[in-house]
């Protein structure tokens, strides 16, 4: 006999979403990997004493880290993205049934801190995954766009490399075997 599947959505569940989130999902291993209580002691002078809460900096940081890994430039687009994800809402911190912040609160957050908070916190969370073997450090990637140049043919000058091709290139590839041992070393496999 045909089976034929009708959903009806039920009133109460049994849902836990750290069940439904693989052990070898990337966010999940993420979530082990990165401890950013130092956000708070790091942002807390940007904030008031009073006031209604603002949004936990460590989510802040956790949605612009989801944005650059997605490769999403909206805080509409993102907040939307999360909220479909259960891997994402689990490495948020944030449960099925909860809302995430508005997308214009990511905005003004993001206009609080300075550049110098930015660069702070990727060097910490790079560090921390090299540390905890995620970033191994053996791939190159180049991008570039064609731009039309608007320059004075008057005022071009010659620029002369440090070292010539040859050299230079000896020297990324010496650098990049070495990082594929290290990679192998810590067991970890292409």
């Amino acid at each position: 006999m045909q089976g034929k599947k009708e959903y009806q959505e039920k009133l109460f569940a049994n849902f836990q979403l750290s069940e439904r989130v693989p052990a070898h999902n990337f966010y999940r291993r993420l979530k082990q990997v990165l401890d950013l209580d130092f956000l708070y002691l790091l942002t807390r002078p940007y904030y008031g004493e009073s006031g209604q809460k603002s949004i936990d900096p460590i989510v802040f940081f956790k949605l612009c880290l989801v944005g650059y890994l997605e490769n999403i430039i909206s805080d509409r687009d993102l907040i939307q993205h999360s909220g479909m994800r259960l891997d994402i809402l689990f490495f948020l911190g944030y449960d099925i049934d909860e809302p995430l912040p508005w997308h214009s609160i990511i905005s003004r957050t993001r206009q609080l801190y300075p550049e110098a908070v930015f660069e702070e916190v990727f060097t910490k969370i790079f560090s921390m995954c090299v540390e905890k073997g995620m970033v191994s450090g053996h791939t190159q990637a180049i991008d570039s766009a064609p731009i039309k140049a608007n320059a004075s043919m008057d005022t071009l000058e010659l620029k002369v490399p440090k070292e010539d091709l040859e050299a230079h290139l000896y020297n990324i590839r010496h650098i990049s075997s070495m990082d594929k041992k290290n990679f192998h070393k810590k067991g970890f496999h292409q």
